[in-house]
């Protein structure tokens, strides 16, 4: 595997990788690793990343990931991979592979890593358990491997055991952010500290103005998702689409906490059913029965659009999506956003050097 580790010389990571679309206003080692030209990562979103959606990420200068486990099948899965391929013109994509804790689940995911593989994906996000189980295939295929978690103790066990960068998520994020209670650029911080490796921020971003401060505090990019949920592109039902939109920074909670598996979802009439019978002392995923059923979920709220119904992953970013519009049009107005607060950043510089 190709890890990067401690490399200050940025001509040296542009010959490595063969990229030569970084902007020179601030080049990372994220985007230097995935050759993109912007520190953007979208993060693998069940049921919702599919070929169109990572094909207009990618397409768009940032870098996206096709949720393995969304697919019904082997076949659809490999159809995925062959129309992303399409999409982006033959540029790279990712693929995400979650591994779950309940291990007769994960048969599937080692199959899809097989397929990805044949099908010449070479950049992927893993994420849920250690993907230990995963390496010796990503080894062997010299495979870029970015490894998702939310602890840093975590973060640093997964660099011992070789990956090529790490995404570390804060409570805030939308979905599954794990039991660190402790806030994104908090959480970051303390981790640059003991990571060599490039380290991408995630949770609660949705605007430009916080990638920089990401970049500014030292990460190499940063993942987002729930901004980019009202995307044009994204495989979800008009209503639940107006729904998001209407879903401002208040609009989320998080439950299951109790079970060990924090769940940030919007907070809808599943959501507080959920919440209630967690209250009253139910323990255990059967206990919820079909309330947590991601199955459920895709067939009622993205297929549907009954968004009241399923558990609808979501961070407290959602606030900044407030109209339905192309992916290329977001990341476009996060670049200016960015850019905006990189001005700002350079104009404090030189006034204190004047002063």
């Amino acid at each position: 595997m190709s890890a990067v580790t401690n490399i200050d010389n940025l001509t040296d990571i542009h010959l490595r990788y063969g990229n030569t679309n970084i902007p020179d206003q601030y080049p990372t080692r994220m985007t230097a690793l995935l050759g993109i030209r912007w520190p953007l990562l979208l993060g693998g979103m069940m049921w919702l990343s599919d070929a169109r959606l990572v094909a207009a990420m990618v397409r768009a200068g940032g870098m996206g990931f096709i949720t393995a486990r969304s697919s019904n099948s082997n076949k659809q899965f490999r159809q995925e991979l062959q129309t992303c391929r399409h999409l982006t013109g033959g540029l790279p994509f990712g693929v995400n592979l979650t591994l779950s804790r309940r291990m007769q689940n994960n048969d599937v995911v080692l199959e899809r890593l097989g397929i990805a593989l044949e099908e010449g994906v070479r950049i992927f996000e893993t994420a849920g358990l250690p993907p230990t189980a995963l390496l010796p295939q990503l080894r062997q295929s010299d495979s870029i491997v970015i490894h998702k978690c939310a602890h840093v103790r975590h973060a640093i066990a997964a660099q011992k055991l070789g990956v090529d960068a790490i995404t570390l998520v804060g409570m805030e994020e939308g979905g599954h952010p794990g039991s660190n209670q402790l806030p994104t650029f908090l959480n970051g911080a303390y981790a640059l500290e003991q990571l060599d490796i490039p380290l991408a921020l995630g949770g609660g971003i949705g605007h430009g103005r916080q990638i920089a401060a990401a970049l500014a505090l030292g990460a190499d990019a940063v993942v987002m998702g729930s901004i980019f949920t009202l995307a044009q592109e994204t495989p979800a039902h008009q209503a639940y689409k107006q729904r998001v939109a209407a879903t401002d920074q208040h609009g989320t909670c998080a439950v299951l906490g109790s079970l060990g598996d924090t769940w940030r979802v919007i907070n809808n009439s599943n959501a507080r059913k959920v919440a209630a019978m967690e209250q009253a002392g139910a323990r255990a995923y059967a206990d919820f029965g079909e309330l947590i059923s991601g199955v459920r979920t895709k067939a009622l709220a993205y297929e549907q659009g009954e968004h009241e119904e399923g558990m609808l992953s979501m961070g407290p970013a959602v606030g900044f999506a407030r109209s339905i519009e192309s992916v290329d049009a977001i990341v476009t107005r996060l670049q200016q956003q960015l850019m905006n607060a990189i001005g700002r950043f350079q104009y404090l510089r030189n006034s204190a050097l004047t002063s």
